[in-house]
């Protein structure tokens, strides 16, 4: 089954800005559509194309009297607008005649200014006497026409005035009611026109900002979770950065401050048990020791003794860990040569007492590495011990120490099998259930190797034994 992908928190907010922004959008329209059907509005723009029209189509004949060509662009917009009509008067009282005109319209001038509810008066652009407006209203003195404005000349502006007029005019049936089923298509494709390019642009804005200010708001969150991916046994008293993290993420990252220094303080706890227990087992196992060395020489007496030694091993092995606590800051520079030829030295009896010639091949020149000089050698003590304890009682253990930085510990026993290769550095694992050893040797070689940056593993050849090869970093000279 296909493990599922976790969800993108930048993608998840830029949907559903869109969707928050649509849905505004919808309500937006729906509080427009309302306001035109409370407001009743008429859409003049028809209308002042028809005077644009007919302007340039006025004329006057020989005899002075008035006559509308019919120019193309006149033309034109009667393909557009069959429906259209108009008037056209001058001062002599001369007047032409098209189209269905209204009654209302057909009397004289102040006739039709008596009869309309309302109209804005518009003088010339130069003139500089205001604008009016003038209505038709009931009053409780009766119906009257108030003519009023807001100033005596356009002098009294502020500076800048903007006027906005819009009607919109729905087709209507012969009883006056409006036909929406016309009239619905016309405001459907109007409100498209109008808000699909507004819609269009939110969302592309939303998708080119929000990913970029969603990362710049988590900025904070990467660098932490890139801490927090840095954290390791040797940092677990670390804690995690809440200055830069987001406030609903902030009691996330608390929790996991307060759940490392938990692991600290447990792992610092039972790592001192295994410390003091192995400091409290060494006394005991030395007055063991002493007491089985006073007994008789006898087989009994003397496996008496491997016993108590394979006792001593294991609580130095326990002690060994806890070394490998010791800060980065205690390493000097070590010649590998001369801390083998040391270690090999100081394990020279105890292998030939176990029926084992001992052989050291040094490099040709000096092998100088920064490290933990006393770690180094518990590293490679317990390749040894492990070669003495495994290598079969026979044969030569050769320690070889090459300019690479490495150091090979030879056995000529029995070996490791290849499918075992790797379990064998597992803590407390033996090839052998009822073996000598307790399993922990290697497992701390390759600790303290990888402490320094370095590796332990098992060299594979048509030699006959175990090659264990641990490299560590040489300093350029």
């Amino acid at each position: 089954m296909r493990q599922r992908r976790p969800r993108s928190l930048q993608w998840v907010l830029v949907r559903r800005l869109i969707l928050l922004q649509a849905a505004m959008l919808a309500i937006f329209i729906a509080l427009c559509a309302a306001a035109l059907w409370i407001a009743n509005p008429r859409l003049l723009v028809d209308n002042e194309a028809a005077v644009a029209a007919l302007r340039d189509a006025i004329d006057r004949n020989s005899d002075g009297t008035l006559v509308v060509h019919e120019t193309e662009a006149l033309r034109q917009f009667r393909k557009s607008f069959p429906h259209v009509w108009y008037i056209i008067r001058d001062k002599t009282g001369q007047s032409i005649r098209s189209g269905a005109v209204p009654d209302i319209y057909t009397g004289a001038p102040g006739a039709l200014l008596g009869t309309v509810d309302h109209a804005t008066l518009e003088l010339a652009r130069d003139d500089l006497r205001p604008e009016a407006y003038v209505e038709n209203t009931a009053t409780k003195a009766g119906p009257v026409q108030i003519i009023g404005a807001t100033r005596s000349s356009r002098e009294q502006t502020d500076g800048v005035e903007v006027n906005i007029s819009a009607t919109v005019d729905v087709a209507r049936n012969p009883d006056g009611s409006r036909n929406w089923q016309r009239a619905l298509p016309a405001l459907a494709l109007l409100i498209a026109i109008l808000l699909l390019p507004i819609a269009v642009v939110m969302g592309i804005t939303t998708l080119v900002t929000t990913p970029a200010v969603v990362r710049r708001s988590f900025a904070g969150l990467v660098d932490t979770a890139d801490q927090a991916a840095r954290i390791d046994i040797n940092t677990r008293g670390m804690q995690l950065p809440v200055q830069r993290v987001p406030q609903e993420i902030a009691p996330m990252v608390q929790a996991f401050n307060q759940t490392l220094a938990r692991l600290a303080h447990g792992y610092d706890r039972h790592n001192r048990f295994l410390t003091d227990a192995a400091h409290e087992l060494r006394t005991p196992i030395a007055i063991l020791r002493t007491r089985a060395e006073l007994l008789r020489k006898e087989p009994e007496s003397e496996r008496l003794l491997q016993d108590i030694e394979r006792l001593s091993h294991l609580a130095q092995q326990l002690l060994d860990h806890q070394m490998l606590e010791r800060p980065a800051d205690e390493r000097q520079v070590v010649d590998l040569c001369d801390l083998a030829r040391r270690v090999v030295a100081d394990f020279a009896p105890l292998a030939i007492e176990a029926g084992y010639d001992l052989a050291f091949e040094p490099s040709a020149g000096t092998v100088c590495v920064e490290a933990n000089g006393l770690q180094i050698e518990r590293a490679l003590a317990n390749l040894m011990r492990n070669a003495i304890d495994h290598g079969g009682g026979a044969g030569t253990i050769t320690v070889a120490a090459d300019e690479s930085g490495g150091i090979e510990v030879r056995d000529e026993g029995p070996g490791i099998p290849l499918e075992e290769q790797e379990n064998v550095f597992q803590p407390f694992y033996r090839l052998q259930p009822l073996s000598r050893g307790a399993g922990l040797g290697l497992n701390l070689a390759r600790q303290i190797a990888q402490l320094h940056d370095g590796t332990v593993r098992i060299v594979n050849g048509a030699w006959r034994g175990a090659r264990v090869r641990m490299e560590l970093p040489v300093l350029q000279r």
